[in-house]
C-alpha cells in the first residue's frame, strides 16, 4: 500500500478547490497508526483538494481522498519526531550547561516553541507540498 486513503463527502466544489468532509469510519479503531493520525481524533475534518478541470464532484458525492504514504510518514517527522529531538537536545544541552531545572524545562518549552512558530510560518510551503488527490 503506497497511499493513505480516507473515505469522504463532498461539501463544495468549484473551478479551483473541492472541499471534503473526512467521515470518521469503524476502520479507524483497527487502523495501527491511529494514534498518530490526525483524522482519528476528530469528528469531522474539511479537506481542501485542488480540482481539476476534468472530474467535477457534486456536493453529497462520496469520494476517497488519498495521499503518498511518504508524505504521510514526512508529516509524522514533522510533527512529532522533530520537536522530541529539539526538547531532548535542549534539556541535556542545558544540563551539560549547569542550567537549574525550571530552566532547563522552559528553555526546552521555548525550543519546540520557536520549532512549531517556524513550521506555522512556513505554512503555505507545507501545504503546497501536502496535497491529497480524490481516486
Amino acid at each position: 500500500m503506497k497511499e493513505i486513503e480516507h473515505k469522504g463527502i463532498v461539501v463544495s466544489a468549484d473551478a479551483q478547490l473541492t472541499r471534503v468532509e473526512i467521515v470518521r469510519s469503524s476502520a479507524c479503531s483497527a487502523c495501527h497508526a491511529k494514534e498518530l493520525c490526525g483524522f482519528s481524533e476528530e469528528e469531522k475534518k474539511i479537506v481542501e483538494v485542488p480540482s481539476n478541470g476534468f472530474n467535477m464532484h457534486d456536493v453529497g458525492d462520496e469520494v476517497v481522498l488519498c495521499m503518498k504514504k511518504s508524505m504521510g510518514m514526512k508529516a509524522v517527522w514533522i510533527a512529532y519526531v522533530i520537536p522530541l529531538a529539539i526538547l531532548v537536545v535542549t534539556v541535556l544541552l542545558a544540563s551539560f550547561l549547569g542550567a537549574s531545572e525550571p530552566v532547563m524545562g522552559l528553555a526546552a518549552l521555548g525550543a519546540v516553541a520557536l520549532y512549531y512558530f517556524v513550521i506555522w510560518c512556513m505554512r503555505d510551503k507545507l501545504n503546497d507540498e501536502f496535497i491529497f488527490y480524490i481516486k
